[in-house]
């Protein structure tokens, strides 16, 4: 049969991968599509460079614009990234009948539902599997794997950076600013790791899953997002001696009520699997009411790992090159027509336990004033550790547990014991999810 001919716009390091196993691979790929898939132009700023990784076996250009509009070009992989340029080029691309493949998170968490609308009426595939969680198959898992399952809630480790850090943090006791660098001379962290520290990444990637999981339009801007910058060693190590480890997590529930999107530092029982994923790997938690709890784990980013999802998706789309736009899996899971209008919470209504750090004058009567608010709240306390000060001080840290209740009556207790006149500083808050 005819090649599937491909533009691929930037070869950087996961152009570059997904060439290199394209090529590699090259024979096993075909045996699984059916024909074969080739590279035949790349769009690339540094135009010598992209001649030498392609070792001229394929043309090179300087104007991405090229490649969309070719007339040979079936599908075309954007690995541009960001929100300017590769929305145009995407979109270009969809207005000449080609189909897209992209690692493009943060460009669908903002403009997919644009990208996904102007798709369909042109009866073209957007695939991302590499979009979420690197080489793990999380996207097809739960757009196909797991159709038969009312998915209840998702958790994930969606961001390698931030859990190369917070391992680090645990194993060694270091603060936070200490492991970050670390984490910038080995390359695990950019030069600039905001979107990484600060969660937005996994925001990115949470919201996605989301929309697919529950057949809800794609909607970023209604994300809760906290990072790790602000979480101490000391915090780490207090939720050890609880049984718990602290991550930074993407989940995203299902209530009678509508959908929880939040990403933030969570508590986890040690004794969980996924409180056990450790370093740059990713991991995501699925339960869905008839399988139960299913568990993805593998490498998040890297140069073959996400060229492994890259390919997976240019061979569905290879599979599925003659088959009626209607009989395709749709972009996010449930026909666009039977997608849900169900809100998203906002994060006054979400009903989680909770990590409470408090630090306190040595005094008579605190821990009572203490749990006399939390009690006037409705917030039972589940744990309790309660810390001697050291020889010679004054001062000491109440650390406790709740149990479940609404985010906006905890808000309310904080607001309140940090007005006693015995706690000094904020109280440290940190979510729990028992992930049962």
């Amino acid at each position: 049969m005819k090649p599937i001919k491909v533009g691929l716009l930037g070869i950087g390091t996961v152009g570059a991968g997904t060439f290199n196993v394209l090529k590699r691979n090259a024979e096993e790929i075909t045996r699984r599509a059916g024909r074969s898939i080739q590279i035949a132009m790349v769009a690339d700023l540094n135009v010598e460079r992209a001649r030498e990784l392609t070792n001229g076996e394929c043309e090179v250009v300087s104007d991405a614009n090229l490649v969309v509009t070719h007339p040979d070009i079936d599908i075309v992989i954007e690995l541009i990234g960001g929100y300017g340029i590769a929305k145009d080029l995407v979109l270009k691309a969809i207005a000449n009948g080609k189909h897209v493949v992209t690692a493009n998170k943060a460009l669908l968490a903002t403009h997919g539902n644009e990208i996904f609308k102007a798709a369909q009426e042109q009866g073209v595939i957007v695939a991302f599997e590499a979009a979420v969680a690197g080489g793990i198959p999380i996207i097809k898992a739960l757009r196909e794997g797991l159709t038969a399952n009312r998915i209840q809630w998702i958790a994930g480790i969606i961001n390698g950076t931030t859990n190369f850090i917070l391992s680090e943090m645990r194993d060694k006791g270091l603060d936070f600013n200490t492991v970050l660098q670390e984490a910038q001379r080995l390359g695990y962290a950019e030069a600039d790791p905001t979107f990484d520290i600060e969660g937005v990444d996994a925001a990115h990637k949470a919201t996605l899953m989301a929309s697919i999981a529950f057949g809800i339009p794609v909607q970023f801007d209604k994300a809760h997002i906290e990072g790790i910058t602000q979480l101490q060693a000391t915090d780490i190590r207090y939720a050890e001696q609880l049984g718990y480890r602290i991550k930074l997590l993407g989940i995203t529930k299902r209530t009678p009520h509508g959908i929880e999107l939040r990403v933030h530092p969570t508590l986890i029982p040690s004794r969980r699997l996924i409180a056990n994923v450790e370093g740059a790997m990713n991991a995501v938690l699925v339960q869905g009411d008839a399988v139960g709890a299913t568990l993805y784990y593998g490498k998040g980013a890297g140069a073959e790992p996400t060229a492994s999802a890259v390919i997976a998706d240019l061979v569905d789309i290879t599979r599925l090159f003659t088959a009626e736009p209607g009989h395709r899996v749709p972009h996010l899971a449930f026909q666009p027509d039977a997608m849900a209008d169900t809100p998203i919470l906002p994060m006054s209504e979400i009903t989680t336990s909770y990590y409470l750090r408090m630090h306190v004058a040595d005094k008579l009567g605190v821990l009572a004033a203490v749990t006399r608010i939390l009690a006037d709240s409705n917030i039972s306390i589940d744990a309790m550790l309660q810390k001697e000060p050291a020889e010679g001080e004054s001062q000491t840290d109440i650390i406790m547990l709740t149990h479940q209740t609404q985010e906006k009556f905890v808000d309310e207790a904080i607001a309140r014991i940090e007005a006693l006149s015995t706690v000094i500083g904020k109280v440290t808050r940190i979510r729990l999810e028992e992930l049962e």
